[in-house]
Formats: structure tokens, C-alpha cells, sequence
């Protein structure tokens, strides 16, 4: 299992939000290359980056950003948030970025993400970000009428190859991941699951990848130093 640190953006600064909340955020650095130099100091292989602005918003307002830790990490970026258009997509992956993940277009707009498979291939993931059971839209402020199921069904369609699964009960709050949810997701799905929130404990991250899970996402507990990012790599593989 690939184990993946997160940088979630929010005017240039890495921060944190506790169960997508917005109103509860805490600022962790003003520095993001140097928290991505850190997890490649650490021996991480790929980074997770999300642009908080972009995905209320639709736009790339930390698209710099993104460029900037991408040439100066060393490390493989993917990159979510804001990413509803094919122009957006052609501009970060030809800028260098490795993977984009698409979240609210990926609902609204599903020929759109199968346009951009047609296109990208494996470079296009989809983030399926779950509240109550039902998908969550424009950074997590509104829901579809779609379940978790169903539209990984609708994706795996299409030719979506790597599935982020985040929930969002369990982001942030430390109280460990949805082992329930991506057991079930991995008995009707074929693509590559990355489990996202709630990752808190080497435990967590031995339970996963006993799952077979393809990877699994760190955030918060790297920050607060509940995890060793070092012994949470060498747990995964």
C-alpha cells in the first residue's frame, strides 16, 4: 500500500479543517515546500494536494503553489479541488503535477470526466467524498442525492482507475478511519481505493493495507504528531 501525506491549501498556507468545516480551521505552516521537503525527507514517494479555495470556489488560486512544491519536492503530486473544466485539468498536468483528481464535476458533470480519462487515462482520479452515505459537493458544502456505491459504479464505468474515498465524519477528528465503508467499496469495485480521513494510527494503516487497499491518505495526525510519517511508510508496504 502507498501511504500519502496531505497538504490541504488555503491562501498559501497548509492547513487543517475538522470534519470539512471551513469555520474550524487551523493554519499548521506558511511554509508547504518545506512541510513537502519534510515527507520526502521521511521517504514518501507521492503527496496529496488540495486547493480548499478551488473547491468552494471553481477556480486554481493556489495553482503556484501546487507548481512550486511539485519542483522543489521531488515527490509525485496529485492534485483535487476547483478541477471542473478540461482546461483546468491541461493546465496542471502540463505544468508537471502527476494526477488530478476530480470531485464535484465528477457528479455534476460526468462526461466531462469521462472526456478526461479519454484523454488523461490513469492521470484522472476521482474523489468520492462522503457524508451520511451521500457524495458532497463544492468542498463539502452541499450534497447529491447519490450514494457512495453508485457512483463508484458510475466512475468504474467510465474508466476511472483510482477511486479517493474520504470520510468526512472522519477527517480531521482523530478518531480513526471507516474500515466498514472501504470494505464494502472494495466487494463491488475493481479500481485502485485510497482511503482518505480519519487516518490517525499505525493501526489504522496495518488494517487498511491487510485490506488491500491501493493507498491511504495522512493528514492531521502527521501534523499533530500522533503518526510517524517514516513508520507509517514502512508500515504500509
Amino acid at each position: 500500500m502507498i501511504l500519502i501525506p496531505a497538504i490541504d491549501l488555503y491562501e498559501g498556507k497548509a492547513v487543517r479543517l475538522y470534519k470539512g468545516d471551513y469555520a474550524q480551521m487551523t493554519v499548521y505552516s506558511e511554509d508547504p515546500p518545506a512541510v513537502a521537503a519534510d515527507f520526502a525527507a521521511a521517504g514518501a514517494e507521492w503527496i496529496h494536494l488540495v486547493d480548499l479555495e478551488g473547491a468552494r470556489c471553481g477556480a486554481t488560486p493556489n495553482f503556484a503553489m501546487v507548481r512550486r512544491i511539485r519542483e522543489t519536492s521531488g515527490l509525485c503530486c496529485e492534485i483535487g479541488g476547483g478541477i471542473r473544466s478540461m482546461e483546468v485539468v491541461d493546465r496542471y498536468l502540463d505544468a508537471g503535477i502527476d494526477r488530478v483528481i476530480l470531485g464535484t464535476a465528477a457528479v455534476t458533470e460526468p462526461g466531462f470526466a469521462e472526456a478526461a480519462v479519454r484523454r488523461w487515462g490513469e492521470r484522472i482520479a476521482v474523489g468520492a467524498d462522503i457524508r451520511d452515505g451521500r457524495v458532497a459537493l463544492r468542498g463539502w458544502t452541499e450534497s447529491a442525492p447519490l450514494d457512495a456505491f453508485t457512483f463508484a459504479a458510475q466512475m468504474e464505468a467510465i474508466g476511472v482507475r483510482t477511486l479517493i474515498v474520504t470520510d468526512i465524519s472522519r477527517d480531521g477528528a482523530m478518531q480513526g478511519t471507516n474500515l466498514s465503508l472501504y470494505e464494502a467499496l472494495l466487494r463491488r469495485t475493481g479500481m485502485r481505493l485510497v482511503a482518505s480521513g480519519g487516518v490517525s494510527s499505525l493501526d489504522d494503516v496495518r488494517r487498511l493495507r491487510a485490506m488491500g487497499l491501493w493507498g491511504a491518505i495522512v493528514g492531521k495526525a502527521y501534523y499533530t504528531g500522533a503518526i510517524s510519517l517514516k513508520e507509517a511508510i514502512e508500515t504500509a508496504v
